[in-house]
């Protein structure tokens, strides 16, 4: 049985927590803890957390054994934007755009 949770609106770009999340799918979810505490990334520590409430997931709702646990899936989605404009030269205006993401993390016991 495959347990999600979910991140929602998290303030990172998509893109950039997609470098993380590449490299999760098939390792234990202990070994994920331990890959992301030591990343220099920022974004890594929402990354983790997220990871951690799968495992809690899956073992409260599902009395699955946390030790056993791996994840099989971890993407980064689009989430709402948060729109500005900036003041510029000679009266004019430039937006900026300040995205925010999903991330979704599945977790599975292992066989054996």
């Amino acid at each position: 049985m495959q347990v999600k949770a979910v991140a929602r609106n998290v303030a990172v770009s998509p893109r950039k927590v997609r470098l993380l999340l590449d490299h999760l799918p098939g390792r234990r979810v202990d070994e994920v803890l331990a890959r992301l505490r030591f990343l220099p990334s920022p974004h890594a520590r929402m990354v983790a957390k997220t990871v951690q409430s799968a495992a809690a997931n899956a073992e409260n709702n599902y009395q699955m054994d946390p030790r056993f646990l791996k994840v099989v899936a971890a993407y980064a989605g689009d989430a709402q934007r948060l729109k500005r404009w900036r003041a510029r030269a000679r009266g004019r205006a430039s937006h900026r755009v300040r995205r925010h993401a999903h991330i979704t993390v599945v977790v599975e016991e292992m066989e054996g």
